[in-house]
């Protein structure tokens, strides 16, 4: 713990509004035994030799900032000691308003300064509560897992040998290359991009295989993963028997699968020899197959979709109607592989099927010296980045015809096949007679129908909650690309989305540089991602541990195995620092050398809570998710969006790290409401830890609960849900929640 304290204030950062120097006496005053330097600087980015020879001279262990928010000024040096930041300009100053609403002028009102005294006091806890982590270090294998062999693990494969690292690839066929096989040309894969190129594949296997540092395993499949990122251990099962390997981290290029034609039935897939999905037709045109001279490639599947609903509907109507059955034990487990695969996948797959059909248009047209027409009929042309280009140009292919349409119907007329269009560009309805249909194909990801990886993890084999990227292995495709819901193992290509074979090869490129950032950051002792950099990790005060398993039930990313009595083990490579498993124990027997239960508890402790409720106001507890709540808040006070100043706003790491002691601390301390602020949760999630909002909302119930039983209105805690951008909503959010514990009165343990 921190047990001297250099305590600085940044007056240019501040800003107005302050006695700084009255401030700065009331922590001599306060805190003498535990802060040795106390200083008020003009402007903190130049005092860099004071603050070091401080350091040196007094022995401080910690330094406290106190001026910008900490997003704004993070550690602006760095320094051999604990250090930390109140936020005086941002969430204090910035965002102080009367509360009657009238304007502030003159001298610092005495609430601002109250709540200035607040903040200055919560630092220094704290502080004061905090110890520097010790190291976490492992050695970390400098050896890179790549599962598949198709296009995007091929290029990963060659990416990572580049780097030094060894390889081993992993493809369960008799071949590498994967799907590409079927592909003699490519869509555009360099400049200019404006023709089909050949995907040289052969070349591709040659340099892969030609590589010391690449050992190739094909016939082969995973058949355990285990440990942690740095020291993996993978077992692959060969056709020679297993083989185990020490491991860094894992690039997943398993690829994908076609959508089950049942999906598309209703178009003929499956049940009439002339009507194909482009990947079939891409087999037949490398094979020489196609004899048709009048090809309709349709990427309007609303057929498919309207007989679709229509079943659902009429399934859904006999199950209403049907006696309740109980459900089946794999579905009481959680969800069906094959539920993950479904007709969205089509949807998702647009542009890699626009695209593709495109080239292979284009390659009928140059395959043989007869006249061949070739006619793309479209409901949503999407075309990725600069293969703009590549479409602009087939717009003008001599044979190849293109219309947006609604295609009603196709059918069978003997010897040729009719698809009837409405709505096209050429301003009538039409009946289209051609030889054959190609249909899209829905990219499905295989990790929708198979287990992968296998790992060997506490929380089974699997990745978990698919169902939430239908069957992606991507788990937050918006901030951190290349994630999955398992540390150290980095999704690339069509595992991850639908691709095109120039993104598959970016997404190689980037999913190898988080790998071997992943191994780097092991070797450090350090997180990853999110909180890049952290070397904190869960420490477990194992005499106390119940065995309840509520934390590896509820890691978002299986960072903790057990034991046959369910004691943890922990593995802090896998760990991304979120604390949701400290939230989640009830003995609060888990803690962060830095991040921990009794130290949020004792800063809540330190506020100044009056008794008094109609004269002095109520007093409310924010505890706000650092990574969009807290960054909406800060944009909120730089563009003097106050909000109201009974508030009291503590930044933690997820929501999902929030303990219920917190909300016993903050009503026995007489606060008057909390409000839990996080991301938005759910289907639409954009919890940078997946799971934490969510988890945090299902303990909120809990916490009614224990309301209820004591006699204080569960309705003054709630969690709300703030996206990063919504810096202009957050402060009317707050300020409607302040409204209603004003009409709900003072806390009824107030005082006691």
């Amino acid at each position: 713990m921190a047990s001297k304290i250099g305590v600085y204030f940044d007056v240019q950062n501040i800003g107005g509004g302050l006695d700084v120097e009255a401030l700065a006496e009331q922590v001599r005053s306060k805190w003498s035994d535990l802060t040795p330097v106390v200083k008020v600087l003009p402007m903190l980015s130049v005092a860099e030799d004071e603050v070091r020879a401080d350091i040196e001279a007094n022995g401080l262990d910690g330094v406290l900032f106190c001026g910008a928010s900490p997003r704004d000024e993070a550690a602006p040096w760095q320094l051999p000691v604990q250090v930390e930041h109140v936020n005086l300009r941002e969430q204090c100053v910035l965002a102080y308003k009367n509360p009657d609403g009238s304007a502030v002028s003159g001298a610092a009102p005495a609430l601002l300064t109250q709540m200035a005294t607040d903040y200055m006091n919560m630092g220094v806890v704290k502080l004061q509560k905090s110890n520097m982590p010790e190291s976490a270090a492992i050695e970390g294998i400098k050896r890179i897992l790549v599962i598949g062999g198709g296009w995007t693990g091929l290029t990963a494969a060659q990416e990572a040998a580049k780097t030094g690292y060894e390889v081993i690839l992993v493809e369960k066929a008799d071949k590498l290359g994967g799907a590409v096989n079927n592909m003699p040309m490519g869509s555009p894969l360099q400049a200019p991009w404006e023709d089909r190129q050949p995907t040289n594949l052969a070349e591709k296997i040659a340099a892969v295989t030609g590589n010391s540092s690449i050992t190739v395993l094909l016939n082969s499949h995973m058949a355990k993963l285990e440990g942690q990122p740095g020291e993996f251990k993978a077992t692959v099962a060969t056709a020679n028997g297993e083989q185990t390997f020490d491991i860094g981290s894992v690039v997943l290029a398993t690829g994908w699968v076609p959508l089950a034609e049942k999906y598309l039935e209703s178009m003929g897939l499956g049940v009439n020899p002339k009507v194909v999905h482009a990947a079939q037709f891409a087999k037949m045109l490398g094979e020489g197959k196609v004899d048709a001279r009048r090809i309709a490639f349709v990427l309007d599947t609303t057929i498919a979709e309207e007989a679709l609903q229509k079943a659902a509907d009429e399934a859904a109507a006999a199950e209403a109607e049907a006696p309740a059955e109980a459900p089946a034990e794999e579905e009481e487990k959680g969800f069906v592989k094959e539920n993950l695969e479904s007709i969205k996948h089509l949807r998702y797959s647009n542009a890699v099927n626009s695209v593709g059909m495109l080239r292979m248009a284009n390659i009928i047209c140059d395959k043989t010296d007869d006249a061949v027409q070739a006619f793309v009929l479209y409901k949503d042309m999407t075309i990725p980045g600069i293969l703009e280009r590549f479409y602009k140009k087939m717009q003008d292919r001599l044979g190849l015809m293109m219309t947006k349409a609604d295609v009603t119907d196709i059918r069978d007329a003997g010897n040729h096949m009719v698809v009837s269009c409405k709505n096209t560009l050429l301003g009538m309805d039409f009946d289209l007679d051609v030889d054959l249909v190609v249909l899209p194909t829905g990219v499905v990801p295989t990790t929708a129908k198979d287990v992968v990886v296998e790992f060997d993890y506490r929380q089974g084999p699997d990745f978990p909650d698919l169902q939430l990227f239908d069957g992606f292995a991507d788990s937050n495709y918006i901030c951190f690309p290349y994630e999955t819901r398992r540390t150290g193992v980095y999704a690339a290509g069509c595992v991850r989305q639908p691709q095109t074979l120039d993104a598959c090869e970016e997404d190689a490129r980037g999913a190898v540089l988080k790998a071997i950032q992943c191994v780097e950051a092991a070797s450090h002792g350090v997180a990853v991602h999110p909180r890049s950099g952290d070397n904190s990790y869960p420490v477990f005060n194992f005499v106390r541990c119940t065995q309840c398993k509520r934390c590896t039930e509820e890691c978002p990313f299986g960072a903790l195995d057990d034991d046959e009595k369910g004691t943890p083990k922990p593995n802090p490579a896998r760990c991304r620092r979120c604390g949701t498993c400290f939230g989640a124990c009830p003995e609060r027997v888990i803690s962060f050398a830095n991040y921990n239960i009794d130290q949020i508890g004792s800063m809540i402790r330190e506020v100044v809570v009056p008794k008094d409720f109609k004269k002095e106001g109520p007093r409310i507890l924010i505890l706000a998710c650092e990574n969009d709540a807290y960054p909406a808040l800060d944009m909120a006070g730089m563009r003097r969006k106050a909000w109201s100043p009974y508030c009291r706003i503590i930044p933690v790491r997820c929501l999902g790290s929030v303990n219920a002691i917190w909300v016993s601390d903050a009503m026995s301390k007489g606060f008057d409401g909390v409000l839990l602020l996080g991301c938005k949760y759910g289907e639409d999630y954009q919890c940078h830890f997946i799971k934490g909002s969510e988890i945090c909302n299902r303990r909120k119930e809990n916490i009614a609960e224990t309301l209820n039983r004591l006699g204080v209105q569960p309705e003054r805690v709630d969690q709300l849900e703030v996206a990063i951008d919504e810096y202009d909503k957050v402060p009317d959010m707050i300020d409607e929640f302040v409204a209603r514990i004003v009409e709900l009165g003072p806390n009824p343990f107030k005082g006691m």
